[in-house]
């Protein structure tokens, strides 16, 4: 049977993480790992990720390059309560349109801060959003991510982020979810670079990650199958084995 070229398609995705506590080193930003995996699942590659100082300039410089060659944009970061919170901000003049007070938003942190000391003016920061955007439910603390266009605007705090993702969750046009398997080898990763090479070679549309390390005083590598074709990717995790396996090594199936 043929395949359906939209499927076939590659969609791409970009993560802008914003803060100065990312750069000064002070936080350790764990973003890019859970919406690199949570973008697979959704059949959506992500391409690239900068991470941008607190000003605006350049957040909207990186937004408009972003979005404009990939298919979706995150960022993450800088939609708090505090004065130094200036991604919508900074989006909104990246856009050319107007922050609002968005009525939706508003009567969720209403309702949310009820019990919780009500709405302070610092907490109704949280309900600014670009004119012309879209809500992200956030279950979790309640101030709520926001989507205009192709940018998904997101709280840095990952458990946060996990929430607004897993509300996203189906709703993004994207291809096939890529699929991955992993085995690992008490090899130099550099002794078997050309056996890797040939083998991603041999099977078109997998893509193979080697990833060493060293442990017990021992040298060693995982390596990472990936591919759209689940099929495609057994048949070069079996044929990566036997090659690793005919050069006298042990093959861990699912890694060290």
């Amino acid at each position: 049977m043929q395949a359906d070229p939209a499927s076939e398609r590659i969609w791409t995705a970009a993560l802008i993480v914003i803060g100065d506590e990312i750069l000064s080193g002070r936080t350790q930003d764990r973003n890019i790992a859970q919406l690199a995996t949570w973008l697979n699942v959704q059949g959506i590659r992500l391409a690239e990720v900068r991470v941008v100082a607190d000003q605006p300039d350049a957040i909207a410089e990186a937004v408009n390059t972003l979005r404009a060659r990939n298919d979706y944009l995150f960022t993450t970061g800088g939609i708090g309560p505090t004065h130094d919170d200036i991604t919508v901000d900074a989006i909104a003049a990246a856009l050319g349109v107007a922050v609002i007070e968005h009525p939706e938003a508003r009567a969720i942190l209403e309702d949310y801060y009820t019990t919780r000391g009500g709405v302070t003016p610092a907490r109704a920061r949280m309900a600014r959003t670009p004119e012309g955007a879209s809500l992200i439910p956030n279950r979790v603390s309640g101030a709520p991510g926001i989507r205009i266009g192709n940018i998904f605007i997101m709280a840095g705090v990952p458990h946060i982020t996990a929430g607004m993702l897993d509300a996203l969750t189906g709703t993004l046009e994207g291809g096939r979810p890529v699929v991955s398997g992993t085995v690992g080898c008490w090899v130099g990763e550099s002794e078997v670079a050309d056996l890797l090479r040939a083998t991603e070679k041999a099977h078109e549309g997998v893509a193979i990650g080697s990833y060493p390390f060293f442990r017990e005083g021992r040298t060693g590598a995982n390596f990472v199958v990936r591919s759209p074709d689940p099929a495609l990717m057994e048949t070069c995790l079996a044929d990566l084995t036997r090659a690793l396996q005919a050069t006298g090594r042990d093959v861990v199936p699912g890694g060290i």
